[in-house]
């Protein structure tokens, strides 16, 4: 008989690496998502409830944002927090349990959207008819239509593309740290072909999953030209990618190893803490100015460094050096002449 695993293992099991964890993540995140998972093991839960019961939390979320009262933002703080409790326990859940499935996948990644899409949209509502300025000397204009205008420039053109950076470091890096079963490192290319191959009729939503991934993998390549050309040049290469040499996976780990933390920050938890503190204050545009500036700067500069990265490692690759042995250092024979190291000659003497 199998002897069952403590809490400790299944948590250390659970986590992905101490690269792409957060501090936040390893210590309240995954121990309360986990602590979840066992209890909806037990009750014969399916992870897939877990992931529909999220998106119902963070919709409830932006109702709560939408009203300028404390206990209300308090309210919506814990349930985007009970939200994301629901986002870590469904993938523990399904690996315990082994049910892991398609559909489980689509809902995992259109969970995250379905709150945020809510929430902004809700914190609009909220901010239209409030003033411009607090100032007692002047009638100021309410944010009207101009609010919606910020969060477009704060959510589709700042917090996705961030969001979509991100996952894509984290997974490049978990893809050369781990190999790729533990990893979602995708290609357009492998999507495309997956949707290529799936029958026009009787498969309409997995058809639908892959195309619409198959662009998203697309835009993340876009979004990276350097890395594209590096990953192309090593597959080249080496065609197994198992082979790849480890002082060059090493090498790539230790470039993109600093850029984890600025990945993290674009993730959610920073992100969140963020949303919840401007909600408390009742200025949440504060947090879309902070989208538009603080964290694409920090996106600005992920992006530089890991293209910079991938280009030096590529030249590496195309242009290795004429021999991969040390050359033996040129001594002249004045140096040898003056010098205190002994020669064979010395030693035949002896």
């Amino acid at each position: 008989m199998q002897e069952e695993k403590t809490f400790k293992q299944l948590l250390k099991e659970s986590l992905k690496s101490a690269d792409t964890e957060e501090w936040l993540d390893v210590h309240f995140t995954r121990p309360i998502g986990l602590w979840f998972a066992l209890i909806w093991k037990r009750l014969g839960v399916h992870p897939n409830t877990i992931t529909i019961l999220s998106m119902f939390l963070g919709i409830g979320a932006a109702f709560m944002f939408y009203h300028t009262g404390f206990w209300y933002n308090v309210g919506g703080i814990l349930l985007l927090m009970f939200a994301n409790f629901c986002d870590s326990t469904d993938g523990q859940l399904a690996r315990m349990t082994g049910q892991k499935t398609f559909v489980g996948r689509v809902l995992d990644g259109f969970a995250g959207d379905v709150w945020f899409f809510s929430i902004y949209a809700a914190l609009c509502l909220r901010m239209m008819p409030q003033a411009l300025s607090t100032s007692f000397y002047f009638d100021s204009p309410t944010w009207g239509i101009w609010i919606w205008v910020l969060a477009f420039l704060a959510g589709i053109l700042s917090h996705s593309p961030q969001a979509m950076l991100a996952d894509y470091y984290r997974q490049i890096h978990l893809f050369f740290l781990k190999g790729k079963s533990e990893s979602e490192f995708d290609t357009s290319a492998q999507q495309r072909a997956i949707y290529d191959s799936l029958p026009e009729k009787g498969a309409f939503w997995p058809r639908a999953f892959h195309y619409n991934y198959a662009n998203y993998c697309k835009r993340q390549e876009k979004a990276t030209p350097r890395f594209q050309n590096f990953y192309a040049a090593l597959i080249e290469h080496y065609p197994d990618i198992d082979q790849m040499p480890e002082d060059l996976r090493q090498r790539f780990l230790a470039g993109s190893r600093p850029l984890m933390p600025y990945a993290n920050i674009l993730s959610f938890n920073t992100r969140a803490i963020c949303l919840y503190v401007t909600c408390l204050f009742n200025c949440p545009w504060v947090y879309f100015l902070l989208e538009i500036s603080v964290f694409n700067m920090i996106y600005v500069y992920m992006h530089k460094h890991h293209e910079h990265l991938s280009l030096r490692l590529m030249e590496e690759i195309n242009h290795p050096s004429e021999s991969s042995e040390p050359s033996e250092p040129q001594v002249s024979p004045e140096t040898l002449e003056n010098s205190d190291v002994s020669t064979p000659s010395d030693h035949d003497a002896d």
